[in-house]
């Protein structure tokens, strides 16, 4: 019966993700918020903004449902999602009308102290606390760095999150399975053509919620920490990597721009599609190599992701001196 519940609840979240992504269309057609086509863009036609929308407002419906069935969860789930408002409310602002970094940058911050503080609560480990504070930070904007053609950022997300369900015990595993229904109802949209992206409320959504599962995975602690970042590792060289060059470069690295590897790749002719295969090939080599890294001791583990990640920003490297 519980197998069944979970069931149902899984296909509901998809289906509120699809709906509300098909609205959320329909209200940017309506309010012209489009992106358009120039020199910082990676798309060559107007294209609508904001389905994001649509993966937020499904997860927070789905906590609000967990939090009436299992009101012992319900103090977390809120402040969990009152981050989650935080971010994808400064996002949703933006997308309508531009906001400085810094506004932006002081909501993150305070996401990821609660998102922290939770870690706090459920360990009384100020070392992981803060970790996952920084690492929130990072990774909402990391998304937001790396939302730039088709389906890229939204299979990246879908894939972590199916990582995360496979090594989080069963309770904890429901909100990764969430995520996963939420981004799969949202991709129909935005994959292999895009008709509506996830604008800025759905690309630092998706880092933030991606960064609470990672939370939960560490708070846990079953699996060692640095494994939990290998089905990131795609988009933290990319974006690192990249705003590392720029700042050595003393670039304006904050304004918007095009010199992300996926950016180059497209510059010289190379399809949306066939990039967000070769990314999400990447993160399923480095997903396996870290299942069966997962079932050996944390010292093993570790080792792995450091190997991964420095093959990854060696084939980066490679890669990107070849197509500038």
């Amino acid at each position: 019966m519980q197998a069944a519940w979970m069931a149902l609840g899984l296909v509901s979240v998809f289906g509120i993700a699809f709906l509300a992504t098909a609205l959320a269309r329909a209200y940017a057609l309506r309010r012209r918020l489009l992106d358009q086509p120039g020199e910082r863009r990676s798309h060559a036609v107007a294209t609508a903004r904001g389905g994001g929308i649509a993966i937020v407002v499904s997860q927070l419906l789905a906590y609000l449902g967990i939090g009436m069935a299992v009101p012992q969860a319900a103090p977390t789930l809120a402040v969990f999602s009152a981050g989650l408002v935080l971010v994808a409310g400064i996002g949703w602002w933006d997308d309508h009308r531009p906001l400085p970094a810094w506004p932006r940058l002081g909501v993150h911050v305070l996401a990821g102290a609660l998102l922290g503080a939770l870690v706090w609560y459920w360990t009384g480990d100020a070392l992981k606390a803060g970790f996952i504070a920084l690492l929130t930070v990072a990774l909402i904007n990391i998304w937001n760095f790396m939302d730039g053609i088709d389906g890229l950022a939204a299979t990246q997300a879908l894939l972590a999150a199916l990582a995360y369900a496979l090594w989080l015990s069963p309770p904890f595993a429901l909100p990764a399975l969430l995520l996963a229904a939420g981004v799969l109802g949202f991709l129909p949209f935005n994959f292999p053509r895009a008709r509506i992206f996830m604008g800025d409320v759905g690309s630092g959504a998706l880092g933030y919620l991606l960064a609470g599962l990672v939370a939960l995975g560490i708070a846990e602690g079953r699996v060692a920490w640095a494994l939990w970042l290998m089905p990131l590792t795609a988009f933290c060289i990319d974006a690192g990597g990249t705003l590392l060059s720029r700042m050595l470069n003393g670039e304006r690295w904050m304004e918007a721009h095009t010199q992300h590897l996926y950016q180059l790749h497209v510059k010289r002719g190379l399809s949306h599609i066939t990039l967000t295969c070769n990314y999400a090939v990447f993160s399923i080599v480095g997903i396996t190599l870290a299942c069966a890294f997962a079932r050996l001791s944390p010292a093993w583990g570790t080792g792995a992701a450091v190997a991964w990640s420095t093959m990854g920003l060696g084939l980066w490297w490679v890669s990107r001196s070849s197509v500038r």
